[in-house]
């Protein structure tokens, strides 16, 4: 089991669902619950989040089998994907990817956020799934799956801490300090897209990529 490898893994969850940046959509979705119903609905989208991530590392590439995709082809398809969602990020948006007009529309009149919208597609959006389907299916052995699955745990339990210091940290950064973040993990989010998108193009064409 490689230490590296979960650490980059843990990093690129934090980029790419970017638990910070959604503190003011979790406050906003929450603003009617009491701070025991807030903790609560926290925790249920987060534990949805581990449960949706710790699934698609375990069956993500033999989805990708039975409809005879290839893990190239997927990491062109999810590193575009990601790099979308990343551009969107830069600018210090949530982006239509993750969530459109008429979701937010519907969600704001749902008495229960905490799996959808919040943990499905707003976290364990399109961008994580991909992400996380690539990771596995690139450190395919059971021993890396079940240390992966750790991670996306632990993922889980440090950001809901942050849920449920929402309102407190919301107050201390603001909504720029906030949006400071959300760049930041924007312009990492990029890297990791184009990265993915290199090893695609490598696979698909090696002897036009060296």
């Amino acid at each position: 089991m490689d230490l590296t490898l979960y650490v980059k893994f843990f990093l690129g969850l934090v980029a790419i669902i970017n638990p910070i940046g959604l503190l003011p959509v979790f406050v906003s979705l929450t603003s009617h619950q009491t701070p025991l119903e807030r903790n609560q609905t926290g925790k249920i989208a987060n534990f949805a989040v581990v449960v949706i991530l710790v699934v698609t590392i375990f069956a993500g590439e033999h989805i990708l089998n039975m409809f005879s995709i290839s893990l190239s082809a997927f990491r062109i398809a999810g590193g575009s994907l990601i790099a979308i969602i990343a551009m969107s990020m830069l600018q210090g948006k949530l982006g239509e990817v993750k969530r459109n007009q008429e979701e937010k529309g519907e969600s704001s009149g749902m008495e229960s956020v905490a799996v959808v919208p919040l943990a499905l597609p707003l976290m364990a959006g399109p961008g994580a799934i991909s992400s996380v389907i690539v990771s596995a299916a690139e450190h395919d052995s059971f021993m890396n799956h079940i240390g992966m699955s750790l991670t996306v745990v632990i993922f889980g339990l440090t950001s809901f801490t942050l849920f449920r210091l929402a309102p407190m940290i919301y107050k201390i950064l603001g909504k720029t300090g906030i949006n400071v973040i959300t760049r930041l993990m924007g312009l990492l989010m990029l890297a990791i897209g184009i990265e993915v998108i290199a090893a695609g193009f490598k696979g698909l064409f090696p002897t036009l990529v060296g």
